[in-house]
């Protein structure tokens, strides 16, 4: 979380509640200690052998109390007759209703998520370093989370205090005379471990407990996470194999008589449409999914029952069988709190195992994905919680920065490459220019997009408003905009390695910024996909024996998203954050009488 936000934040108020310094907040939780805090939401009586379990779960929040804007705050539903609708979905007093509502009637009732419930948040949280986030998590009543990769934007001491609380050590305390309390709810994090110590930095498993029912719960992040993240946040962590760490702790929890397993895991999968409630196993179990969850599902013990996943805020709800046969539950609920899913899970109490067989009877696992609807009452408490954390952003997250002339698609624009990505790409480049006039392009990664800019006025701040608020939330990774050198054949290899080595199975496809072009043939494989002789920086081939001076954000600069050549630079310079960076562009370049257009988004051109 950037303090320059937190510092501008103190300075419009003119005053700032006591400073408090954090104490050790890293002392290792004991693996074997079952966290029992588990309840039931609602009242009923057991009913016999078989004990049906409601479980609630969503990923990927990632800090958005308020109903993200613009596509990014919609979901796809397929309609009876098979064509598809845009639905309003989101917000924590619509996702805070939504639970509420289906916990009703439903004595055992536990509420878990997959990560990445902080992090890249958009400002009303991600100013004060996502406290707010966690403390409507609490009113939510979460009862167990994994962790994310974004859990470790900020590194693992700040995660820490997420779990333990207390007052940032630089920024203190927001509110005067209230201390940070930290999640009531436990962060899961078994398969990353501390380099010194050789054991996980938080609590590998939880244990719900309620009325004799038990249900383990062990939570994991990718194992790519250093990959994806900052190498300040994962310094001094090592993140381990998935299915290995969560079938060893199925081992113990079995061992403790725990029968019944829930794996939280943050890696998922990639849909056959993006309808969310598409039928998954239309053309047989597992078949409308694909990507890394479906090998780790293949691969994880039988004595886990469901896996509840995420990190590509994608919606699905698949069966996929486990390594002896078995049909197993694999959901994911989109991202944002836009939907949330709803799993049964039937508990056998002689066995005290999940009852899950081959057809989805009464006695088995059934599991639907359901919209969180904006036409629902919102939730009071939820409502006083935002109130009270805008009004301390107000005077930072109100201030006019720039004007669009329509809405600029970036994370929502469904495409490999985003106006919103080029527009950018070109701030940063305008950026480097002023440091160093030999700048020559810049590259954005398309993960660092983290909404669209919507026209539509979000308050007062009236149409085709661009607001420090509303940029924050496109780029709120405080990332520097980094200037480094790179021979021509470099460049030409970094453009290779969006589509090839780890980023062939899912293309991770840079941002350029005006200037830089060329064809992407996705009809071919790995690195051919690139076509090299159509390379052209404005107008002109690239000399792969050239020196081109690349601006970048540094997560890039550093390697981030497996692009190891943007790695290798020379000579770096380190210019101003990256939102400074694009704030600048945006006022610079434009005016209430002269908005920016949206960009055509035509730099690289797509064979299918």
């Amino acid at each position: 979380m950037p303090t320059r936000t937190n510092r501008r934040l103190r300075t419009a108020l003119g005053t700032v509640a006591t400073l408090a310094t954090a104490g050790a907040l890293m002392a290792a939780m004991p693996a074997s200690a079952a966290h029992d805090r588990g309840h039931g939401h609602g009242h009923g009586q057991d009913s016999g052998r078989y004990q049906d379990v409601q479980l609630l779960s969503f990923n990927d929040f990632h800090g958005n109390l308020e109903p993200p804007a613009g596509s990014s705050g919609q979901v796809t539903e397929k309609q009876a007759d098979g064509t598809t609708k845009q639905v309003d979905a989101g917000g924590v007093e619509y996702l805070a209703t939504s639970l509420r509502t289906a916990r009703k009637n439903h004595p055992y009732s536990v509420t878990a998520a997959a990560g990445d419930l902080i992090g890249a948040s958009p400002l009303l949280s991600g100013l004060f370093h996502d406290e707010p986030t966690v403390e409507a998590m609490n009113k939510l009543d979460l009862d167990v989370t994994s962790v994310g990769n974004h859990e470790f934007d900020e590194g693992a001491t700040e995660l820490a205090r997420m779990q333990n609380g207390g007052c940032h050590p630089t920024d203190g305390c927001y509110e005067a005379g209230k201390k940070f309390q930290g999640a009531d709810y436990p962060y899961l994090a078994a398969n990353v471990t501390d380099e010194k110590t050789g054991k996980p930095i938080l609590k590998p498993y939880y244990v719900w407990k309620h009325k004799g029912v038990k249900v383990g719960f062990i939570g994991v992040t990718l194992e790519g996470t250093p990959n994806i993240v900052s190498a300040s946040g994962v310094k001094g962590l090592k993140f381990h194999d998935e299915i290995e760490t969560v079938n060893k702790y199925a081992k113990i929890l079995d061992k403790q008589g725990v029968k019944s397993i829930v794996a939280l895991i943050h890696e998922g999968g990639l849909p056959a449409s993006s309808a969310y409630n598409y039928d998954c196993d239309s053309a047989g179990a597992g078949s409308g999914v694909s990507g890394p969850i479906v090998d780790i599902a293949k691969g994880i013990t039988p004595k886990v029952d469901a896996l509840v996943t995420g990190h590509t805020h994608n919606a699905y709800v698949c069966t996929i069988p486990d390594p002896a046969g078995n049909p197993r539950m694999v959901t994911s609920a989109s991202s944002y709190g836009k939907l949330y899913t709803d799993t049964t899970l039937t508990y056998d109490r002689r066995t005290k195992d999940i009852v899950r067989t081959a057809v989805k009877t009464a006695k088995s696992v059934r599991s639907a994905n359901h919209v969180v609807s904006r036409t629902q009452d919102k939730a009071a408490d939820m409502t006083a919680l935002i109130g009270k954390w805008n009004k301390l952003a107000a005077p930072v997250a109100n201030q006019a920065v720039g004007y669009i002339s329509g809405d600029i698609a970036g994370r929502g624009a469904g495409t490999p490459e985003e106006p919103l990505g080029d527009l950018i790409a070109d701030a940063q480049l305008a950026h480097a220019k002023s440091l160093d006039p030999k700048a020559s392009l810049a590259l954005m990664n398309p993960g660092g997009v983290r909404s669209d800019l919507v026209y539509k006025a979000s308050g007062a701040e009236g149409d085709g408003v661009v607001t420090y608020g509303e940029a924050f939330t496109v780029q709120p990774f405080s990332n520097t905009v980094n200037l480094v050198d790179l021979t021509g054949a470099q460049v030409v290899q970094a453009l290779q390695q969006q589509v090839s080595g780890s980023n062939e199975a899912s293309p991770k496809i840079l941002q350029p910024s005006a200037g830089l072009t060329y064809t992407l043939d996705m009809t071919k494989t790995g690195a051919a996909r690139v076509v090299t002789d159509s390379i052209r920086l404005n107008g002109a081939a690239i000399d792969p024996a050239a020196t081109y001076r690349v601006a970048m954000n540094s997560f890039l600069a550093g390697g981030g998203d497996g692009f190891a050549a943007l790695g290798a630079g020379k000579n770096p310079l380190v210019g101003a954050d990256d939102l400074k960076a694009f704030n600048d562009y945006l006022t610079a370049n434009s005016s209430a009488a002269n908005p920016i257009a949206p960009p055509k988004a035509d730099r690289i051109t797509i064979v299918k």
